[in-house]
């Protein structure tokens, strides 16, 4: 027999998981990122809903904490999909850490951990917005690589080092061609350098046969 009470009681759990997952995503969407206020309010709804299934739906076969783990599992490989790599720039790292605490969220609402489920949920978007305002010290760090092709003759090594203000190379291949040996070198920099800049360094500097700037994003 159904005791609708206590349903009632569960699905107001989901419900509260859900407005606290919109809430974090509507700071998400507030800054135009992957995953908004429809993603973080599934998120924590499902992970609710597995929470309750899994506590009360198997509490009698003793199997009820598998169920919340494998939430955990699940939303690992969600954060995954939202992580991008592209040409060496990682983005999504935060937003997906986030689907990943709005989760625990939910399920500490599905637990009936009310307190603790608000309480975590406004210390999330707490957090985003404290971390975004404008001091150096929250700020994400930009650096660069420059990927540069030249031909080695005499001392070019040394040349390209002082040119762009490195000791090292991040990494430096050397290969066989039929002027001679050329390398492709990488430099990793927080140095800007403009467009007409890097036009001028291989203008005036006729072993480098090409320059490449890749963004890289730290934090």
């Amino acid at each position: 027999m159904i005791d609708w009470k206590v349903e009632a009681v569960y699905l107001l759990r989901i419900l509260v998981a859900a407005a606290l997952g919109f809430i974090i995503g509507v700071e998400r969407k507030m800054r135009y990122k992957e995953a908004g206020m429809k993603t973080h309010a599934l998120v924590a709804c499902g992970a609710a809903l597995m929470t309750l299934i899994g506590k009360y739906g198997f509490a009698a076969t003793g199997d009820g904490s598998r169920v919340a783990a494998q939430v955990v599992t699940g939303i690992g490989f969600l954060g995954a999909g939202i992580i991008m790599y592209r040409r060496d720039s990682l983005r999504g790292v935060t937003t997906a850490a986030g689907i990943w605490a709005t989760a625990g969220v939910g399920m500490a609402s599905g637990a009936g951990m009310y307190i603790l489920a608000v309480g975590a949920a406004f210390l999330i978007v707490f957090l985003q917005f404290l971390l975004h305002l404008p001091i150096s010290f929250f700020k994400t760090k930009l650096f660069f690589i420059y990927r540069i092709k030249f031909v080695c003759a005499d001392n070019e090594n040394e040349m390209i080092k002082e040119i762009f203000g490195v000791k090292s190379y991040s990494r430096v291949n050397y290969y066989s061609t039929d002027n001679g040996v050329s390398a492709s070198a990488e430099i990793s920099t927080n140095k800007i350098i403009s467009d007409d800049d890097i036009k001028k360094i291989v203008f005036e500097n006729s072993f480098i046969t090409s320059i490449e700037r890749v963004y890289h994003l730290d934090g």
